[in-house]
């Protein structure tokens, strides 16, 4: 039976189940509803795509590395044999936690609970102009604007005989140095080295600059020092120019501005430098001081509602050992996920929650290239070789599918013997937003 108004405008099933809307088919979603399986609510999923992205990779996608279809995988295959579960391709946009209804671009629906694990978005710190001029890497659309944005570049710089022109075309800027910007800097920086040669012989590599500009005064600024200066000399060394202790003021499309008023020539720069929480209007609550994520309690509850629950990087579990809230990684995510389950399995049978959360830190890791990581596992410091090993290790296991895992491991393997990078393809054309005097600006060929 088809469930009509006035209780949702959605078609859906009518049912005598608890209700559970879930808003964002993340780590923290799917984990969630995999320990929810056929358990005794209706979920409803709602994702503005219908598919799940494995974000750590994306960069891998951005630099030719791996197909986009390789690190996804379609909601609701990943979901089959779920009784319990419907999913709906919708926008959040707003919550009506006094009517105890969600609104979306589709129609509203009613909950009984309601969990938003929406994720987080580029932060832009209030820079209106860096918002449209460059790109931010959270989404696969992302990571294919950016791989063709890089080899349209290219293939402009060996049209052109302007030499400023060729330089700003050869530049590539990355503004942020943690895990997302650091491995970007350094696939490119293998890009550069291996296949810049072969695929454009009329570039030498004095032309192709990687700039990775960072605001604080190390890179990686979640590990350790040590970490950080074994980090920053592995990408010295293969060529990327690091700048520490600075900040991005304006980007135009063709120059970079600095804090300091120096400008870089560049058409293309790419904005890793912070994330915030991303959710719909309507929860009228407090914000935690950084980030914009919602503040919850040890439950997850967010502050000041009964059954609204926020998970992962959204969620700001606020307390002496974390100010600002867990880390957004894909653990903390995942760790929530899994135990708000048990818990409202536990609160729909006795009314009351189970456990409260508490995280268990399984370390961290970043690539900066074939051969080169960095890992941090409790009180154990690796880098190098074993490191890079472990960072394959850890990825390609939490990749879902086992299509995609063989894919992506084998696309590995021949990239680890050949340093090829096989899909160094302009599907679609990125169109960077210029300003007008930019716009005309027109190459200089010789005959």
């Amino acid at each position: 039976m088809i469930e009509q108004c006035p209780y949702s405008t959605v078609c859906l099933p009518a049912t005598n189940l608890p209700r559970l809307v879930v808003a964002g088919a993340g780590f923290a979603g799917i984990n969630l509803i995999k320990k929810l399986k056929n358990k005794r609510f209706q979920i409803v999923l709602l994702d503005k795509n219908n598919y799940h992205k494995f974000q750590p990779l994306l960069y891998q996608v951005a630099i030719g590395g791996l197909e986009p279809d390789t690190i996804t995988t379609p909601i609701r295959k990943l979901f089959h044999g779920y009784k319990n579960l419907i999913f709906r391709m919708a926008e959040v946009i707003e919550i009506e936690p006094e009517n105890n209804r969600v609104i979306t671009d589709i129609g509203w629906i009613r909950y009984d609970y309601f969990v938003l694990a929406s994720g987080s978005k580029t932060n832009f710190f209030g820079l209106s102009e860096i918002s449209e001029t460059s790109l931010g890497l959270k989404e696969i659309t992302e990571a294919i604007d950016i791989r063709s944005w890089m080899l349209q570049n290219l293939e402009k710089a060996v049209l052109t005989c302007d030499s400023d022109e060729k330089d700003a075309l050869t530049n590539f800027v990355i503004v942020g140095a943690g895990p997302a910007g650091v491995e970007l800097a350094g696939a490119l920086a293998e890009f550069k080295r291996f296949i810049l040669n072969k695929d454009y012989p009329e570039l030498t590599s004095q032309w192709v600059k990687i700039f990775l500009v960072e605001a604080k005064d190390k890179v990686l600024p979640g590990m350790s020092e040590r970490s950080s200066e074994e980090a920053l000399k592995v990408l010295r060394d293969i060529g990327v120019e690091v700048m520490l202790n600075t900040t991005v003021k304006h980007y135009d499309g063709n120059t970079v501005t600095l804090g300091d008023g120096k400008n870089l020539p560049a058409r293309m720069m790419v904005w890793t430098a912070g994330v915030e929480g991303d959710y719909p209007a309507g929860l009228h609550t407090s914000e935690s001081t950084r980030a914009k994520r919602l503040i919850v309690d040890k439950y997850n509850r967010v502050n000041g509602f009964e059954n609204i629950f926020a998970i992962g990087d959204v969620a700001a579990m606020v307390s002496p050992e974390f100010p600002n809230g867990h880390p957004m990684l894909a653990p903390v995510a995942i760790q929530q996920g899994r135990l708000l389950a048990d818990n409202l399995i536990h609160f729909d049978k006795y009314g009351a929650f189970k456990k409260k959360f508490e995280y268990a830190d399984r370390g961290s890791l970043a690539t900066i290239g074939k051969r080169k990581a960095i890992a941090e596992i409790g009180k154990f410091r690796f880098r190098g070789f074993f490191a890079w090993v472990l960072w394959s290790t850890v990825h390609l296991f939490s990749l879902i599918g086992f299509k995609n895992k063989v894919i992506v491991s084998a696309n590995w393997l021949i990239s680890y013997m050949t340093y090829e990078k096989a899909n160094r393809l302009i599907i679609r054309k990125y169109f960077p937003v210029l300003k007008p005097a930019h716009r005309q600006k027109t190459n200089r060929v010789t005959p």
